[in-house]
């Protein structure tokens, strides 16, 4: 249903479209007969909630009330809330400002209705009023259960509500106080009433192993189980698949191939081998990517399911992957030693780095050797003499008795949330390998390619930002016991450039013959956002004479690297870009200065990968494609809503753990760095530790602090101490709320009040005092 009214609103909202009947419309979209029914339901419910517009002659168009404007709502700590509209212009802002009385009983993702009451200015948003929620993101919710004055409630996590919601007789479930526990909302709260909800599933008691795991894998509703028809149908191609059967393959198992991947992963989906030409002296990348669509068929089980799904999800010590590990862990990942099918792109490069030939192949291959990150970094340190040269550093570990592959479920992903472990050999099932004396050569012209890469890449304006990973450390007994930020190195670099030049290929390739695919595509940012982070910049010392130019922005980017600052400017640009999304739709990947992209190289955990791999082994068989360009739109929306899904609940539970084991460290201290200013404090970000904070402005006791907007800083009335963006501060941590995912801290130098004026009712983050305000 949620595709149908993708394409729906997608043709009637195109400025191409003529306003068409029902029936008319149906045919243009190209859709199947029997689906007619569903597409009128579908119209019909699109004209209730004010959606379309039927006109007297019953044709339909995009709804066009006056005054009004329908987005996604998103609620704030304080209460109030902003609307993203669908369709921004001159008129509003990207938001416009929800006051809470004004919001219904409308909760953050659901999609509504507004009236606009007030105009955006240059210094304002607009705002507004919700007249109608249109549809629900989610009825299910995880709290934690709790008693009061004989009434049985449920504190929702996070800052969804204000108010608990009351569960009536939650004993049908065994729900005990302090339980973690899912419910469904039967009535929605808003700023005067509770609201209503039913306790469905109780999860275990707060603070028990896997109880942390099992709340956001619930409020994100993400999937775990397979259909059992998935799972058949895995098995049944993995009985079927022979290492000899090459049939209508390229053969490279004889060609010297390498995985580098984290050391933990088990399921490899890219391989490598750079040669040079010995006639043209032309560098030769050959990039291998598991074929996993030799494996699904379009339209069965194991290809529904992972279209429903349109990503694996990557969690603290947990992978919920797109495919049965059948698939995504054996018969498509590229194991050591083992016979894998692939699609090769081949790729020459002139000395200066003109690209020359490119080729596509359904091809097999044989992995010679499973690197790690750091196994590829250590021998590149010995060739740059940073390291003494290690015997026999290549040489596989011995064989184990029933030894098996590295115990992971993730590609490229592990090091954000996994914690460290020894460095594997991975040798595939035990196997001893031998190695050819030209791998070490080979890992030279990796090397020195892919920083010819990385060189040409930021010539043309590329912009890297540094927005280090969270890196989860665990005891023996799984708890988390520290946290780092992950390391990106030169073996990293290697991989990412690699990657980077294959998915660029295809993409080209695709839009040389005009053949529609799923582009991974990023707008250029709105000018008024780069204005803004122009100015940021300059208030921090790095003038910009022209923010639309990428080469200066790289340059304020790579200035800071280094610097304390780091942290506040990288994040200030990258909030001022656009999302990146996938959609047929031409456009240019701006942070990648790429004007034709798309992702073709992790179809194990992608879905709009599968679909481009679909697409090439068309043109490799037939020498032509072709593709609904109106079924790529809904599949695009789905897989980019579905990502931003997944992201958000990796970052819910990073954050969640690194608060707990904060909240078992009050008073311990840490060096930050200011990251954000407001009226009512400051946020910063440890130094070496993968947190942020607020310090309230009512923790600053020395003097009456007043909030300066144009220069981003806090200063003393009496004492003129400031603290502004980018400054280095000594904080402790003085409370952790795990129920609102929120962290207070402190200066180093103060000591909290006697009595805390800000009360039980509300923690600290939720107090927004008017801009100008002085608060003690």
């Amino acid at each position: 249903m949620s595709d149908l009214l993708s394409k729906i609103l997608h043709a009637v909202t195109a400025k191409s479209y003529v306003p068409l009947k029902a029936k008319p419309l149906f045919k243009r979209l190209n859709l199947p007969e029997d689906e007619y029914p569903a597409f009128r339901k579908t119209v019909r419910e699109l004209v209730r909630t004010g959606r379309l517009a039927l006109a007297r002659n019953n044709t339909l168009r995009a709804a066009d009330i006056h005054g009004t404007v329908t987005g996604v709502y998103r609620r704030v700590t304080s209460g109030h809330g902003f609307v993203r509209p669908h369709t921004v212009d001159g008129t509003f802002k990207p938001e416009i400002f929800i006051r809470e009385d004004k919001g219904l009983d409308a909760a953050t993702g659901d999609e509504v209705m507004v009236r606009v009451t007030r105009e955006a200015t240059r210094l304002k948003d607009a705002a507004g009023e919700i007249v109608r929620v249109l549809e629900r993101a989610t009825r299910t919710f995880v709290g934690t259960y709790f008693e009061r004055d004989r009434q049985a409630l449920v504190r929702v996590d996070g800052n969804a509500f204000t108010h608990s919601i009351a569960v009536g007789d939650a004993g049908a479930k065994g729900a005990k106080p302090q339980d973690k526990v899912v419910i469904e909302m039967l009535r929605f709260p808003t700023q005067d009433s509770r609201g209503e909800g039913v306790v469905t599933e109780v999860l275990g008691a707060h603070g028990q192993p896997g109880v942390d795991t099992l709340s956001v894998i619930r409020a994100f509703g993400l999937p775990e189980v397979f259909p059992e028809s998935a799972l058949n149908e895995a098995r049944q191609v993995a009985s079927q698949f022979s290492e000899t059967d090459l049939h209508g393959r390229d053969d490279f198992t004889s060609e010297l191939v390498i995985t580098i991947d984290p050391p933990d992963a088990k399921d490899y989906d890219d391989a490598v081998s750079v040669t040079i030409d010995p006639k043209t002296k032309h560098w030769v990348l050959t990039v291998h990517i598991a074929d996993v669509a030799a494996f699904v068929k379009p339209g069965g089980a194991l290809d529904t399911e992972a279209r429903k799904r349109a990503t694996s999800v990557y969690l603290p010590q947990k992978v919920i992957p797109m495919f049965p590990e059948v698939i995504s862990n054996g018969l498509a990942s590229l194991q050591e030693g083992k016979v894998r099918y692939v699609k090769t792109v081949r790729m020459e490069f002139t000395p200066n780095l003109q690209k020359g030939h490119v080729t596509f192949a359904n091809g097999a291959i044989r992995n010679r050797k499973r690197f790690t990150y750091d196994e590829v970094q250590e021998q590149l340190d010995v060739m740059e003499g940073k390291k003494q040269k290690q015997p026999n550093p290549l040489t596989p570990f011995p064989k184990k008795e029933g030894g098996t592959e590295p115990n992971a479920a993730d590609t490229k992903r592990s090091a954000p949330v996994l914690s460290p472990s020894p460095l594997r050999g991975g040798v595939g099932e035990g196997l001893q390998t031998e190695f050819p004396p030209d791998l070490p050569a080979m890992l030279r012209r990796m090397r020195d390619l892919a920083l010819l890469l990385r060189k040409k890449r930021f010539r043309r304006g590329a912009l890297e930002l540094t927005m280090p990973e969270a890196v989860l450390e665990y005891d023996a007994d799984g708890r988390v016991s520290g946290a780092h930020f992950a390391e990106h190195n030169l073996s990293h670099q290697i991989v990412e450039e690699f990657m980077l030049a294959a998915n660029e290929a295809v993409a080209e390739h695709f839009t040389r013959y005009e053949v529609p695919f799923l582009r991974r595509v990023h707008p250029a940012p709105n000018e008024e956002k780069l204005e803004a982070f122009g100015q940021f910049a300059d208030l921090l010392g790095y003038p910009i004479k022209r923010v639309q130019d990428r080469f200066e922005l790289q340059r304020v980017l790579t200035e800071t690297a280094d610097k304390p600052e780091r942290a506040a400017v990288h994040f200030a640009l990258l909030r001022s870009l656009k999302q990146a999304t996938y959609s047929p739709i031409q456009d240019e990947h701006y942070a990648l200065a790429s004007q034709h992209y798309c992702h073709f190289t992790s179809p194990i955990r992608r879905y709009p990968d599968l679909q481009v791999h679909r697409l090439l082994d068309k043109w490799i068989k037939t020498g032509s494609a072709s593709a609904n360009t109106e079924e790529l739109v809904a599949l695009g929306d789905h897989c980019s809503k579905l990502e931003r899904r997944a992201e958000t609940a990796e970052r819910e539970l990073v954050k969640l753990r690194l608060l707990t084991y904060l909240s078992s460290r009050i008073g311990e201290a840490l060096d930050a760095v200011i990251t954000g200013v407001a009226d009512y404090g400051f946020f910063a970000q440890a130094e070496r530790f993968p947190a942020e904070g607020l310090v309230h402005i009512s923790s600053l006791v020395d003097d009456y602090y007043w909030f300066d907007e144009s220069s981003h800083t806090l200063e003393g009335r009496r004492t003129k101490r400031r603290f502004r963006l980018g400054d280095r501060v000594r904080l402790v941590v003085a409370r952790v709320d795990l129920q609102r995912r929120m962290l207070d801290l402190r200066l180093a130098d103060t000591h909290p009040k006697a009595e805390d004026d800000r009360g039980d009712a509300l923690p600290s983050y939720g107090r927004v005092p008017k801009s100008g305000r002085r608060r003690k």
